[in-house]
């Protein structure tokens, strides 16, 4: 079966006909420093610097029969041209089935203009429209077609910073938000262990509880951060150092081994997560199926973590079909990440509103068996993207 199309598409999902309102005095989508916040004129709310997530693109592959399959990344004002202009030329009159090859062409023609940060982007939309259309094609959920349920449903993590609500609605386990920097100094470390005795007095010993400083952190401040954690127990760290700093998480592992270290969603591709393997400087990976290069790319890093001995987390996986179908057929990959933006009070039915993508209730969810990844999206569902 071969491809005829590639389209470049954002959703455009009707309002809801009566929403829920927030509670009162609630707020979603916690702000948190990221990098470019050691300067001053960028204010740490969300979405207001440069780099932060934007654009969410969707790739729609179809094929001769017309049927067609859909996937998704960010920042597609930057990956879509990469699509349309490198990609989509090499996809169009090839067997959509053929799903490897597909991958290895695109990842060799972008060598020169480097296969990593945008260009992964763009492949991995591409990637997961791909293993939606096949599944479409066969009749068959997408964790059929990648080795089966290996569980009866998925328990999630929830990332937030409202416990209360989070609680309510029957999460048992918690990522909470980084407040702090280095440039912060030792106030901000201060500030951060009041905030985690809080939420670790909150959700009780017996809950995991994490904390993502989201590459804000340099060693000498992670480590010291680290140390002052230890007492809470934390089930892992998260990312908190920029990705190219491979040998300062090894510094940090070394420093601190019994704090466990997560990242990786800002990690692009096989070759980076298999640096970090080796230097045994990383406890949970983390890729990011809409970044990280695609369903494909993140099944080969699974593959190297397993033979490590290392579990394989995908960021943000439980709030998107792809992740679901991913964790709920690997046996390395015991949670999923449920990423609260909403406000208190309103339904998570009502924030996760991607028709055919179930969202959790009591803290575990059932993804869809329909074919593929279980999208209820039709046309009218969509625009053009730009």
């Amino acid at each position: 079966m071969k491809i005829t199309s590639v389209d470049l598409l954002a959703l455009n999902l009707p309002p809801l006909a009566s929403p829920t309102p927030p509670r009162p005095g609630s707020v979603g989508g916690e702000a948190v420093p990221l990098p470019i916040h050691v300067y001053p004129e960028f204010t740490r709310s969300r979405g207001r610097h440069p780099g932060d997530v934007s654009g969410e693109m969707w790739v729609r592959i179809v094929a001769e029969d017309g049927t067609f399959g859909l996937g998704h990344t960010h920042w597609g004002d930057f990956a879509g041209p990469v699509v349309e202009g490198a990609f989509a030329p090499l996809l169009i009159g090839r067997d959509c089935f053929a799903i490897e090859f597909l991958n290895d062409l695109m990842w060799r023609a972008s060598q020169r203009f480097g296969s990593t940060g945008i260009t992964s982007l763009a492949r991995s939309a591409i990637d997961i429209a791909l293993w939606d259309l096949k599944g479409k094609l066969l009749g068959v959920p997408v964790y059929s077609l990648i080795g089966g349920p290996c569980r009866d449903a998925l328990d999630y993590y929830v990332t937030t910073g409202d416990l209360d609500w989070a609680m309510e609605l029957g999460f048992t386990k918690f990522k909470i938000p980084n407040s702090a920097s280095y440039v912060d100094g030792t106030e901000g470390i201060n500030r951060l262990e009041e905030e985690v005795a809080r939420a670790r007095d909150k959700v009780g010993p017996d809950a995991d509880l994490m904390i993502n400083p989201v590459m804000s952190f340099n060693v000498e401040y992670a480590a010291r951060v680290m140390e002052r954690l230890l007492p809470y127990h934390l089930r892992w760290f998260e990312e908190p150092l920029m990705p190219w700093n491979v040998h300062g998480l090894a510094e940090l592992k070394r420093a601190i081994p019994t704090l466990p270290l997560a990242t990786g969603e800002d990690h692009r591709g096989r070759h980076e997560f298999r640096e970090l393997i080796e230097q045994r400087c990383v406890d949970v990976l983390q890729p990011d199926i809409r970044w990280s290069g695609g369903l494909t790319e993140v099944l080969k890093i699974y593959t190297l973590g397993e033979a490590a001995g290392i579990q394989t987390i995908v960021h943000g996986g439980g709030s998107m079909a792809a992740g679901q179908h991913f964790a709920l057929a690997m046996p390395e990959s015991p949670l999923a990440e449920w990423v609260m933006f909403s406000r208190a009070g309103v339904p998570l039915n009502e924030v996760m509103r991607i028709p055919g993508v179930p969202v959790p209730v009591g803290g575990r969810v059932v993804p869809s068996n329909a074919p593929g990844l279980g999208y209820e999206l039709r046309d009218e569902h969509f625009r053009p993207y730009g």
